[in-house]
């Protein structure tokens, strides 16, 4: 009899040594998944666009207005709350607003939010990105409202815009490029969307990608942004690290306005080891002159 109560015992302990470390290796992986998450938001640069700095606002709970020729647009909130931000979304719900451009209820969003360079990133990065924004504070904010002018506020027109400009393609690697340079590339093209910036666009709004990261005169606040092809950057691959580092030029100037802010809360919070590959991603690019 004690021979049986000890092997019941040694089995009852066997289980719940089990079934505790499949569930501290969840924990783990959770842990790790939300971590990774959290990396990537800062390297897609959420918060830049998702936090209203200027007046003090709670990280994620709303931006302040992107100002364009078509009117001023509002960064929603995107925090956990389930009746103001993302609380009640799907992980589908969250693929398909970042991938396709459409809200939960398949409204189409406006291209200011660069869905056009979200949609590359992959599968697995982005359940990691929605994991990472649903383990922060839930922050119940309305969301401000757009302020378009007619008829660009119509949300139907987005159809049409897509139907010409948007290209619904997923990152693919190029093999006969280091890995050094493909991932580059995707931290900037998907991630850090650095082409929705640093390339012109059309009369109604669509990136000129035969012209890709060539720089434009009508950026973002009506300023000008530079060409980022070795044409216009004429920088090495250290000081341009140095600058997504710390904001310093060569010149020893430093960075200023809306590309301030993109350091202080995304390029300068990368590895170095990113920062390298996406500077020598920005050397491997072909040699434009900026439009005219």
């Amino acid at each position: 009899m004690l021979k049986t109560r000890t092997g019941v015992a040694a089995i009852g302990t066997l289980v719940f040594g089990l079934a505790f470390g499949a569930t501290g290796q969840a924990i783990a992986a959770d842990a790790e998944t939300v971590s990774r998450g959290g990396y990537l938001i800062t390297a897609g640069g959420c918060v830049s666009c998702h936090t209203d700095f200027k007046k003090k606002g709670k990280s994620f709970a709303g931006g302040a207005p992107i100002k364009t020729p078509f009117g001023d647009f509002y960064p929603p909130n995107i925090t956990p709350d389930k009746q103001h931000g993302i609380g009640a979304w799907t992980d589908a719900n969250f693929i398909r607003a970042m991938r396709d451009g459409k809200n939960p209820d398949g409204a189409h969003y406006f291209p200011a939010f660069p869905y056009t360079s979200y949609t590359q990133i992959t599968e697995p990065d982005l359940k990691a990105m929605k994991a990472y924004l649903f383990s922060i504070p839930a922050v119940p904010q309305p969301s401000t409202p757009h302020d378009i002018s007619f008829p660009f506020s119509w949300r139907f027109l987005q159809t049409g815009w897509k139907l010409l400009f948007f290209r619904n393609d997923r990152f693919e690697r190029d093999p006969a490029k280091s890995d050094e340079i493909n991932r580059g590339a995707y931290l900037a093209n998907a991630l850090a969307h650095c082409g929705e910036c640093h390339t012109p666009r059309n009369a109604l709004g669509g990136l000129d990608y035969d012209r890709w990261m060539s720089g434009t005169k009508d950026g973002p606040e009506g300023e000008a942004i530079p060409n980022l092809t070795p044409y216009g950057l004429k920088w090495s691959v250290p000081e341009i690290v140095e600058y997504l580092k710390s904001g310093q030029n060569p010149d020893f100037d430093f960075a200023g306005s809306l590309m301030a802010e993109v350091i202080d809360h995304n390029t300068g919070k990368l590895t170095q080891a990113d920062r390298i590959a996406i500077a020598t991603y920005l050397k491997s690019l072909k040699p434009l002159a900026t439009k005219r």
